[in-house]
């Protein structure tokens, strides 16, 4: 138990700093977003239940040779069995903080998604009152504001798409083709959960520069997964002057109206809205995807993340063999 508590503890401590600050700077994951962001989701995923779980072993070691076991020792010593061994008071600080650590990722993923509905059902009563239903698209919303505003409102029974007459008067219809299809691949693959999930790991351990990282580098992956998605049914070029025309004319004013509705209500952004260098160059200069060969590295990477501590977690023993 205490040589599984180590090693999720040196695991826990690969994945909270420089796994993540080497997965931010990797070049592929431009040639491979769909991977890089599973990759990412099992380095949170995975970090976290190593943090927890390096710290609960050791608090149970005393009580068992491995997690069942003890966690039937520790049953029998809540209820007064004489004959388990009562752990120290360091091993039951471990344990106070592996459950009171546990409880805290919980509640900040509970309370993000509170906050996250409150604020979206409060934007949508904004836009009941701001826009008017697109005549030709079903599920869409226009804004009468001349700014080029392009975004998505997520939501369970249903989900808009928001458009402003700038955008519609600025862009040709095929540049407008490649907005729709832009915003519907957030809402189609559901990216909002994505990053929900990564903005209330960052809320929880706001101490970690990487949590931060992390939720910047899905963002950028999420857009380009979206490209992609948009380059299905429109050319490059058309996809790329539509960005552009959008970044250009939303960046005076992107903390405005734009950022109100993208940020705040943590809705999926405008086609323009997450334009780093590194996606224009994705689009300027097309690149090979990556070989089938490493993506199955990546994944199996990926594999390894989530199950390693979970194996480790349930038997210990492995790590004997």
């Amino acid at each position: 138990m205490l040589l599984t508590s180590y090693f999720l503890a040196a695991l826990a401590i690969a994945l909270a700093w420089p796994t993540p600050l080497a997965l931010s700077k990797a070049k592929w994951t431009s040639r491979a977003p769909v991977q890089a962001v599973l990759l990412w989701q099992a380095i949170a995923l995975g970090g976290g239940l190593s943090m927890i779980g390096s710290m609960l072993v050791w608090g149970l070691a005393p009580l068992g040779n491995d997690l069942i076991s003890a966690l039937i020792a520790g049953w029998r010593l809540i209820t007064g069995d004489p004959d388990v061994v009562y752990p120290g008071i360091v091993h039951l600080f471990a344990l106070s903080t592996a459950l009171l650590f546990g409880f805290h990722l919980v509640l900040t993923l509970a309370r993000a998604a509170w906050r996250t509905t409150r604020q979206r059902a409060k934007h949508r009563q904004l836009l009941r009152l701001l826009s008017n239903p697109s005549d030709t698209r079903p599920n869409t919303l226009v804004l009468d504001h001349d700014m080029p505003v392009a975004y998505c409102v997520p939501g369970i029974a249903q989900s808009v798409t928001v458009l402003s007459r700038g955008l519609l008067t600025k862009l040709s219809p095929e540049e407008q083709a490649a907005v729709i299809a832009h915003e519907s691949s957030h809402l189609d693959q559901r990216h909002d959960l994505l990053i929900l999930a990564f903005t209330a790991w960052n809320e929880a351990l706001p101490w970690l520069p990487t949590s931060r990282l992390s939720l910047d580098a899905v963002r950028q992956l999420i857009e380009m997964l979206a490209d992609d998605k948009a380059l299905e049914q429109v050319s490059r070029q058309t996809l790329l002057k539509a960005i552009v025309t959008v970044a250009a004319a939303a960046a005076p004013e992107a903390s405005g109206a734009a950022g109100a509705g993208s940020s705040n209500a943590q809705q999926v952004g405008m086609p323009g809205g997450e334009v780093s260098s590194r996606r224009l160059q994705r689009l300027l200069t097309p690149e090979e995807p990556l070989a089938k060969p490493q993506r199955g590295v990546v994944l199996a990477c990926t594999v390894l993340l989530m199950v390693c501590p979970t194996v480790l977690l349930i038997a210990p023993r492995l790590l004997a063999w």
